[in-house]
Order: structure tokens, then sequence, then C-alpha cells
């Protein structure tokens, strides 16, 4: 089973960018899921962003400000986040999954990576 460990993390003023990194263990074929989820203070995790082959999914809260990517000769995908709000704080956690499933659904994800910080302040 593929194992992801996320990287890009950090501190930064709202309006700002940071660039997420997530790196698996072997190749992430076609097929696979790897998506993006966070985890604010307080909150459920929710799905932020995911792609499988060449199809990708946005959630609506970050749809126009961040943009899942792949360079799969990297065995990574990135998480680019523009215009940065106060509300995007939360851990990120890169998750990928081997078989079907909609990206949307945290059930399709079955490993998980540590996660990395994202702190926006104001």
């Amino acid at each position: 089973q593929v194992q992801v460990a996320e990287s890009g993390g950090g501190l930064v003023q709202a309006g700002g960018s940071l660039r997420l990194s997530c790196i698996a263990s072997g190749r992430i074929f076609d097929h696979y899921a790897v998506g993006w989820f966070r985890h604010g203070p307080g909150k459920e995790r929710t799905f932020v962003a995911g792609i499988r082959g060449t199809t990708t999914s946005h959630a609506d809260s970050v749809r126009g400000r961040f943009t899942i990517s792949r360079d799969y000769d990297k065995n990574t995908v990135y998480l680019q986040m523009n215009s940065l709000k106060t509300e995007d704080t939360a851990l990120y956690s890169c998750a990928v999954g081997e078989f079907g499933g909609f990206l949307e659904t945290i059930t399709t994800y079955k490993s998980w990576g540590q996660g990395t910080q994202v702190t926006v302040s104001s």
C-alpha cells in the first residue's frame, strides 16, 4: 500500500500563498485517487481537493483559489493555495485511495499522511 507524507505548511498572512506537497512512497497510478482534506480547530475533517488521472475536484469553499495538480514522475501531488483566508487555517492531510469511489468522499481514501499545519493570520 502506498504511503504518503505532506510538506509545505506554515504561517502566512491573509491574501498570501502556499504550496503543499504530497509525496508518495511508490508510484501513483492513473486510477488512484489522491485527495487533500483539512481539519480545523473544533471542526470535522472536510474535503478540499482531489485528483484521479486528469480529473480534478475542488470544494466550493476553495474553488478559484486552490488548485490541485500532479507530477507523477515525482510521485507527488500538489495543492497550490492562493488568496488565503483566516478560515483556511487547519491541519491539511493528504490521502490515497487505490480503488474506486468519489474524490469528495472520505471513505475513498485508505492511506493517510500525518498532515501539515497551515495557519493564516489576519
